[in-house]
C-alpha cells in the first residue's frame, strides 16, 4: 500500500482542511463537499484525512462492521456473540463514477436463492463505508441510479438491497465526502443538500505558496515513507488533537442565544428546510470543541454559516454558491443583542492558531471570492476587419462608443428572464446516457422483455427464467418442491427508461439579429433549455456566427454556470456567414458522436437566414445544412426576420435541413420547447 501524502504537509487551503477535521471531530455534521478547480489538491486532502481517524471498534468475522457495544440485530453476518470484538483503522472506501449498482450495494446470488432458497450476499461499497468515509471523486458525474441509492442510505442510515422478493438489509452509516469541478456539470440539489458543508477551493496566487507546494510535492514523490516521517510528530499531534475534541464534544453547550443566531441566519437567507440549522448547530459545536472551548461563540456560529449555508441557498443553477458576509454579519449582530451566546466573544481567550482553522478564522478569500469557470474565452475574439460592410439594422443608440465607424461589435446584452420550459424529446428509442428526456433502452426503467444475460446478470426476468426452467424440472430430477434452475436458465430484464440529449443552438449573432430584444429572447430561451437540460441530465451546446466565421461559444457541457457566464458576453455585430455557423455545427455533432456515439442530438437554428459575406452565401448555406438533412439530425429553424418585406429564406434553409421552421413571434419563453417537441415528432413520422 502506498503512503499517504500527509494531511499536515498541505500547504494552504484552510478552509478545505477545516471543514475536513470538523467532520473527524463531529461525524454528525454530515460530510463536506469539495468544489473546486483541477489540480488544488481535493482528492489528496480527502485520503489524507482517514490516516487521522481514530480507530474503529468491530465484531470480529463481521463483514458489516457492527459495533460490539451496540451490534445490529439485522445484520446479515448476525446474531453476534458477545465478546468477539476487534479493533481496525478507519476506512475510507472510494466510489468509482462509473461504478455498477452491485458494486455499491451488494450482490444476491439470484441462482443460489431460487435454486437453494439462501441468501448468498456478497456486500459492496455500502457496507464497507459504514463507520468510516466514503469518498466519490468528480460526485457531479455520478449517475442518477447511485445516487438515488446514496440518497437512501444517507436518509435511512440503511442499505436495502432487493431482487425479486429476495431482500438483503444492513446498516450503513458514513461520513460523505465528494470533490468535484463545477466546470464539468453541477449536482443535483437532493444529492448537494445531503453534503454538511461544502467548500470552495482555488489554486494559491501568492509565489511563495505556490513553491512550497511544488517543493513538498517533489519531496513526496521522490521519498514517500521518508517524506511522511518528517511530519510525523504533527501528524501525532493533530490525531491527538481530534481525540481530544472528540472527548470534549458532549460537554460543549450550545446556548440560546447561539441558537437564535442559527435560526435568524437561516431565516435571513431563506435556505429551504430545517437541514441547514441543524448542520450549523452541529458544526458551531463542532468548532467549539475544536478550539478547545466548552461554549459555542458567535464566531462559531459565523464560520458555520460560511461553511454549511453556501450551497444551500442557491435557488437555481444559475446561482453563484457563497454567502453576502456583511448580511451576515448585521443578521448576527441583530440576533445576538442582549441575548446569550454562551460566552462573551471580546473576552475569549486566543483560540489555538497552531492547527488548519484554529478559532475558526473564515475561509481564505471568502465567499466573496467563488471559484467561477474562466470565461474570458467567450467574448475576446477581436472584431473582423471585413465586417465595416455589415448589414446591422440596430439602433445607433446600441452601438457602444469605441465602436469602429460603419457600426462594428454591439454591446452584449442580457438575457431574458429564464422560464420554465415543456419537455424536449428526440423522437425514436435511443440507448444513450441514462436521464430524463427521451425514450431509451436502458438499466433502468420499467420492463419490456427479456433476453440471455451477456455477461453478469444484473436484473432477473423472474417469469422468464422460471418458463425457461419449467420444462426441464423432470429431466433434472426435480423432487422436491424447489424449482431446480442452472445458469442456461436465467434471463436478464430489458428495460426501457430515459436518456440524455445534445441539444445544439446555432445562433445567428450578426448585425442583422443585434436589435436587443431579439437577442435578449434568444438569450432567454437558451439558459432556460440549458436549466431544464440540468434537470433532465442533459448536454447543451451553442454555435454562433458573425463577421465572417462562427465560434463554438458553449462546448457541449450541463455545467450550468459556464453556461450562463458564456451567454452574458456574447456578442453581436457583422455579416452572416450562415455556411460557416452550420459546418461549425456540424463539426461539433462529428466530434461529440465520437466521444459518445450513443447521444442523439438535436439542432435548432436562431437565424434570419439573410446570408451574407463571400462569394454566394446563400447557396453554400444551403450545401452545409443538406448535410444535416443527408445524416437525419432532427432540426428547427426560429425565423428571427422583421420587416414589412419577408424574403422567406429561413424557410428555404429549414428545407434544406429537413427541418421546420417558425417565426420569430414563436420564440416565447413558453413556446420553444414545446415547438421543438412537435417539429421532431413530425420529421419522424414523415421519416417513417
Amino acid at each position: 500500500m502506498s503512503t499517504p501524502y500527509p494531511f499536515t504537509a498541505l500547504v494552504g487551503q484552510d478552509d478545505l482542511r477545516l471543514a475536513l477535521l470538523l467532520n473527524a471531530v463531529s461525524p454528525a455534521v454530515g460530510g463536506v463537499l469539495v468544489r473546486g478547480e483541477k489540480g488544488t489538491a481535493k482528492s489528496t486532502a480527502v485520503r489524507a484525512l482517514s490516516a487521522l481517524l481514530p480507530q474503529v471498534p468491530v465484531v470480529a468475522g463481521c463483514r458489516f462492521s457492527c459495533d460490539p457495544a451496540a451490534p445490529d440485530p439485522a445484520c446479515p453476518d448476525g446474531p453476534h456473540d458477545a465478546g468477539g470484538a476487534a479493533v481496525r483503522d478507519a476506512r475510507m472506501v472510494e466510489l468509482p463514477v462509473g461504478a455498477s449498482e452491485d458494486r455499491l450495494v451488494g450482490a444476491l446470488d439470484i441462482e443460489r436463492a431460487l435454486s437453494e432458497g439462501v441468501k448468498a450476499f456478497e456486500p459492496g461499497l455500502l457496507a464497507d463505508a459504514h463507520r468510516g468515509i466514503l469518498y466519490v471523486d468528480e460526485v457531479n458525474l455520478l449517475h442518477d441510479h447511485l445516487v438515488d441509492l446514496l440518497l437512501d442510505a444517507a436518509a435511512m442510515g440503511a442499505s436495502y438491497v432487493e431482487r425479486e422478493g429476495v431482500s438483503v438489509r444492513h446498516a450503513a452509516r458514513f461520513l460523505l465526502v465528494g470533490t468535484m469541478n463545477p466546470e464539468e456539470g453541477e449536482l443535483r440539489p437532493q444529492l448537494l443538500d445531503r453534503f454538511g458543508l461544502t467548500v470552495e477551493v482555488a489554486a494559491s496566487r501568492e509565489t511563495d505558496q505556490r513553491v512550497e507546494v511544488v517543493r513538498r510535492r517533489l519531496a513526496y514523490d521522490d521519498d514517500a515513507e521518508g517524506f511522511a516521517a518528517r511530519w510525523h510528530d504533527d501528524e501525532t499531534a493533530l490525531r491527538e488533537r481530534i481525540v481530544a475534541a472528540r472527548a470534549l464534544l458532549p460537554q460543549v453547550r450550545l446556548g440560546d442565544g447561539a441558537l437564535r443566531q442559527i435560526a435568524a441566519t437561516c431565516a435571513a437567507f431563506e435556505v429551504d428546510g430545517m437541514r441547514a440549522d441543524i448542520v450549523m448547530a452541529r458544526t458551531a459545536t463542532a468548532l467549539a470543541a475544536w478550539a478547545g472551548r466548552s461554549d459555542v461563540l458567535a464566531e462559531d456560529v459565523r464560520q458555520a454559516a460560511l461553511l454549511a449555508l453556501p450551497h444551500r441557498r442557491r435557488r437555481n443553477p444559475f446561482d453563484a454558491p457563497g454567502l453576502d458576509e456583511d448580511k451576515l454579519d448585521d443578521t448576527l449582530e441583530q440576533a445576538g443583542d442582549g441575548s446569550d451566546t454562551g460566552g462573551d466573544g471580546d473576552d475569549d481567550p486566543e483560540p489555538d492558531g497552531d492547527g488548519p482553522g484554529g478559532g475558526g478564522q473564515p475561509p481564505q478569500g471568502g465567499p466573496d471570492a467563488p471559484d467561477t469557470p474562466d470565461t474570458s474565452d467567450a467574448s475576446d475574439a477581436p472584431a473582423d476587419d471585413r465586417r465595416t460592410g455589415q448589414d446591422d439594422d440596430s439602433s445607433p443608440a446600441q452601438v457602444p462608443a469605441q465602436a469602429p465607424a460603419g457600426g462594428g461589435e454591439q454591446q452584449p446584452v442580457q438575457a431574458s428572464e429564464p422560464f420554465r420550459t415543456k419537455m424536449l424529446t428526440v423522437p425514436g428509442l435511443g440507448e444513450g446516457a441514462a436521464g430524463r428526456r427521451s425514450r431509451a433502452r436502458t438499466e433502468h426503467g420499467r420492463t419490456t422483455g427479456a433476453r440471455r444475460p451477456q455477461g453478469a446478470l444484473t436484473k432477473l426476468h423472474l417469469a422468464a427464467t422460471v418458463q425457461a426452467a419449467a420444462p426441464h424440472q423432470r429431466a433434472r430430477g426435480r423432487s422436491g418442491r424447489g424449482l431446480v434452475v442452472r445458469r442456461d436458465d436465467l434471463r436478464q430484464a430489458t428495460r426501457e427508461g430515459r436518456e440524455g440529449n445534445l441539444v445544439l443552438f446555432v445562433v445567428d449573432a450578426s448585425g442583422s439579429m443585434a436589435a436587443r430584444q431579439r437577442m435578449s429572447a434568444v438569450k432567454g430561451a437558451v439558459l432556460s433549455l440549458l436549466l431544464d437540460a440540468y434537470q433532465r441530465r442533459d448536454k447543451v451546446g451553442l454555435v454562433t456566427f458573425r463577421g465572417s466565421d462562427a465560434e463554438v461559444a458553449l462546448p457541449p457541457t450541463s455545467s450550468v454556470d459556464a453556461a450562463a457566464a458564456r451567454l452574458e458576453t456574447l456578442p453581436t455585430g457583422g455579416r452572416t456567414p450562415v455556411a460557416a455557423g452550420l459546418l461549425k455545427a456540424h463539426d461539433v455533432l462529428r466530434v461529440e458522436r465520437l466521444r459518445d456515439p450513443a447521444r442523439r442530438p438535436l439542432v435548432v437554428v436562431v437565424t434570419d437566414g439573410r446570408a451574407t459575406g463571400g462569394v454566394e452565401p446563400v447557396a453554400r448555406a444551403g450545401r452545409a445544412a443538406r448535410l444535416f438533412g443527408a445524416a437525419g439530425i432532427a432540426s428547427v429553424v426560429v425565423d428571427c426576420e422583421s420587416g414589412h418585406v419577408r424574403l422567406g429564406l429561413a424557410g428555404q434553409l429549414a428545407g434544406e435541413l429537413g427541418g421546420t421552421v417558425v417565426t420569430l413571434d414563436e420564440l416565447r419563453a413558453e413556446s420553444i420547447a414545446g415547438l421543438v417537441k412537435d417539429v421532431t415528432g413530425t420529421r419522424m413520422r414523415s421519416v417513417a
